[in-house]
């Protein structure tokens, strides 16, 4: 196979894996059957991607080009750089286990979801591998399609307003965002990536800010974010905090740092003031929060602040742990959310643990549970799950410890790296950061000890069995890939960027 190929594979493998279970009139099963064995394929062909990656080489590889409005320069133009082919990496594992979480608790309309999730896979990597800016916009906007209907059918009982509060959001930046588009095309004769020059428009800059700080999201353009992330299935929230967020981080970097720099260098404070607001704002609702799932999600506003403050820092050391930390904080917040998934399904609003997961028998045909179980995540309703559940209690305090940022784990290398890289720009910024960052140890100790050690609410039935098989091969994956990263984080900070210099490769725009 060409090498080539590869990245118009891992975009269109998902796509028409999606357009066939829509056609085919396959059972339950074997629908989720098919859905995993794309998402498993998309994991192989990464590796195989990887493996061919040339991390001595400077400038895009694997690329792809074909002309599709010639007169007005726009082509289908793919390929990936070292810090694109993690985040490529990070999509693929994670919506793989997101896929599968899916298929184990069993989602109604399984064609419909199962296919969402393979065209949600899709269109993420094409905005990761997308070097085109039309092309570039229409993946951004092709992953908000399947989010939408995702959150909308399988979500909580304010699934609605959590739907409507997204696609306002992200729809006004979005517009914005291709009026910039628009413009610099025209003026630059181009609508390339690679070939595009850098431009010193201010309003243009702007127009792609706006949309990346709202996908990313940084505060106070985070409305639409407590809402999404609670009345989402668990899977979904998994994908937004995981790998979704992690696109706008992404545009940063690709677009609004690299063709965009004296701009860059104008707004440099006013971003790195916003930046520090959401990591601190982030950290403290995250450290108010009473409920699992609160406390995940606003510790992802807060990493998007931490790693937007290592990106427009402008150093080496900044540029390196910003993409070393969207990876590993990538796969904690994953990891987190199906955790939190696999803990609501143990509980419920009556104190009866799910018949599937517990040691009950099972409800006799005919019979229905009145009233019916409503999953719960409020740490005053949990307590006590470490008993009798080592798996789940020893995956939770993996993930947990490593979100700490204890020394030597991933988080700790992201962090320290960013940390440094800002205090290279200005020791406040990096003060703050370090502040923030001892409140993150505080709110993901307590969450830890809120679930497994506290006494044992009222939703936790004693005999809720331990995490089963199927969950296991889902999380597990994840906290090895964490538990690898933690051994040798270099492997992502030194194989991002071509050359010694991060801020040198940004500079020339990975040319």
């Amino acid at each position: 196979m060409s090498a080539t190929a590869l990245t118009s594979i891992l975009i269109w493998l998902p796509i028409a894996g999606a357009l066939l279970i829509w056609l085919l009139p396959l059972s339950r099963y074997a629908t989720g059957s098919l859905a995993l064995l794309f998402s498993l394929a998309e994991v192989g062909f990464w590796i195989e991607q990887a493996a061919r990656f040339d991390f001595a080489r400077s400038g895009l590889q694997m690329e792809e080009r074909a002309n599709w409005f010639g007169d007005l320069g726009v082509s289908y133009h793919v390929g990936v750089y070292g810090f694109s082919l993690w985040l490529v990496g990070l999509t693929v594992v994670a919506m793989a286990a997101c896929t599968g979480y899916g298929f184990w608790v069993g989602r109604e309309r399984p064609r419909a979801y199962y296919g969402l999730m393979l065209l949600l896979t899709g269109a993420t990597v094409g905005v990761f591998v997308a070097q085109d800016l039309i092309v570039f916009y229409a993946f951004f906007e092709a992953m908000l399609i399947p989010l939408y209907v995702l959150i909308g059918v399988w979500g909580g009982a304010r699934r609605m307003e959590a739907t409507i509060k997204l696609v306002l959001y992200t729809m006004t930046g979005s517009l914005l965002m291709l009026a910039a588009i628009v413009v610099y095309g025209l003026n630059a004769g181009t609508f390339d990536l690679v070939d595009g020059p850098a431009s010193a428009s201010r309003w243009l800059f702007l127009g792609f800010m706006l949309a990346f700080v709202i996908k990313a999201p940084l505060f106070p353009f985070h409305g639409w974010l407590p809402d999404a992330y609670r009345e989402a299935p668990p899977e979904v929230s998994a994908v937004l905090s995981g790998v979704i967020a992690k696109a706008g981080l992404y545009g940063m970097l690709r677009i609004a740092i690299a063709k965009f720099p004296d701009p860059t260098s104008f707004y440099r404070t006013t971003v790195l003031a916003l930046a520090a607001a959401a990591l601190v704002y982030g950290s403290l609702l995250a450290f108010r929060s009473t409920n699992f799932r609160d406390v995940v999600s606003y510790s992802s506003l807060a990493q998007s602040g931490l790693i937007a403050l290592g990106l427009f820092a402008g150093t080496d050391l900044g540029f390196d742990g910003a993409v070393l930390q969207m990876v590993a904080h990538g796969l904690i917040s994953t990891s987190l959310f199906l955790i939190a998934g696999t803990v609501e399904r143990r509980t419920s609003e009556y104190g009866h643990a799910d018949r599937f997961l517990s040691l009950r028998p099972p409800v006799p045909v005919g019979e229905s549970l009145e009233p019916v179980p409503v999953t719960v995540s409020d740490f005053r309703l949990l307590g006590g799950m470490a008993r009798g559940r080592p798996a789940l209690a020893t995956l939770l305090m993996t993930v947990g410890i490593i979100s700490l940022a204890v020394p030597g784990s991933a988080s700790f290398a992201g962090e320290f790296l960013i940390l440094a890289g800002v205090f290279q720009r200005a020791w406040w910024w990096s003060a703050i950061g370090a502040g923030a960052i001892v409140l993150a140890a505080m709110y993901m100790l307590r969450l830890i000890s809120a679930v497994l050690h506290e006494a044992r609410g009222s939703t936790v039935a004693e005999e809720a069995l331990d995490l089963r098989p199927g969950e296991l091969a889902l999380v597990v994956p994840l906290v090895a890939g964490l538990l690898l990263l933690s051994a040798w984080p270099a492997g992502i900070s030194h194989h991002s960027f071509f050359g010694q210099s991060p801020a040198a490769a940004v500079r020339s725009q990975f040319k």
